[in-house]
């Protein structure tokens, strides 16, 4: 079976434990503001343009066939018109600063398998594996559940990174070969989560009380947005939430900046501003789930 894959990250510290090999599927229906995988929001195959990395140089203009990338060589100035683009990946080859880039390509659970098998030995003495991640990886669950099967049978470990947001049969096709579940809470507030998500929260609460009724390995992640969740009153929801519905592990995730060079590379447009919490704020949530 075939889908849709962004990015495979092999060595991954911070996507379950031990040393992992993390699999990006593509695609999510959420619209999270401070996405740090804007790459992984939509399906298919996009353009990315760094800015940052760009000489001006022209040679993407000489090699684009369809016109869809235009230069002036007296200023440098470049121009594209997606609407032009058919995505040939000349501009991307030619580029000297690796500032272009196509994200995202169909591949096969079989040469996914291939990829994270590389790193057996790894998981082996380290206690790791593989992670699906995304994007929302079970917006795929088919594909999903291939690759965690096969994953499986070849003696690795796996986990599933999930917002939640999905039908219950998604996760259960899953949940035959997933060994721990990463599953992200983003705050309790129903209205607050839709405002900076797109999405309620209703599904999210649900799955998650119905998996941690089958009892199985379960890591919730809370993403800290300062001015979004870091406030008492949020913060302390999420926090009393946790204690009445306690998983196997809490992680406290503060806002990076990394997504907002990817979103202006995908343009057009800028990013919405975040930053993470104070530090203070930070340990009196660790604090609270510290018994847990």
């Amino acid at each position: 079976m075939k889908g849709s894959v962004f990015d495979i990250q092999r060595a991954s510290y911070v996507d379950g434990p031990g040393i992992r090999t993390t699999v990006f599927l593509k695609g999510c229906h959420m619209n999270c503001a401070w996405c740090h995988n804007p790459e992984g929001k939509r399906r298919g195959t996009q353009r990315m343009h760094f800015e940052s990395k760009c000489l001006h140089c022209g040679k993407c203009a000489g090699v684009c066939r369809s016109g869809a990338i235009s230069f002036v060589p007296s200023s440098g100035a470049l121009g594209f018109s997606p609407g032009k683009c058919v995505l040939c990946g000349r501009c991307a080859l030619i580029c000297p600063q690796n500032a272009i880039s196509l994200c995202g390509y169909e591949t096969d659970s079989g040469e996914i398998l291939d990829e994270v098998k590389k790193d057996i030995g790894f998981y082996n003495d380290t206690g790791g594996g593989v992670t699906l991640s995304g994007g929302e990886c079970l917006d795929q669950p088919d594909f999903a559940a291939e690759i965690l099967e096969k994953c499986k049978k070849a003696g690795i470990s796996t986990a599933v990174d999930t917002a939640g947001d999905v039908p219950w049969e998604s996760i259960e096709t899953v949940l035959p070969y997933t060994d721990l579940f990463l599953y992200d809470i983003k705050c309790i507030t129903p209205p607050l989560h839709r405002k900076f998500t797109g999405v309620g929260n209703q599904r999210i609460m649900e799955n998650y009380r119905r998996l941690l009724s089958l009892g199985v390995g379960i890591t919730v992640r809370v993403p800290l947005i300062a001015g979004f969740n870091d406030g008492d009153a949020e913060s302390g929801k999420i926090t009393a939430f946790l204690r009445e519905n306690p998983p196997g592990r809490v992680e406290f995730l503060p806002y990076h900046a990394m997504g907002e060079n990817k979103y202006r590379a995908l343009g057009p447009g800028e990013p919405e501003k975040f930053s993470a919490p104070s530090q203070e704020v930070i340990g009196k949530l660790q604090a609270a789930v510290k018994s847990l």
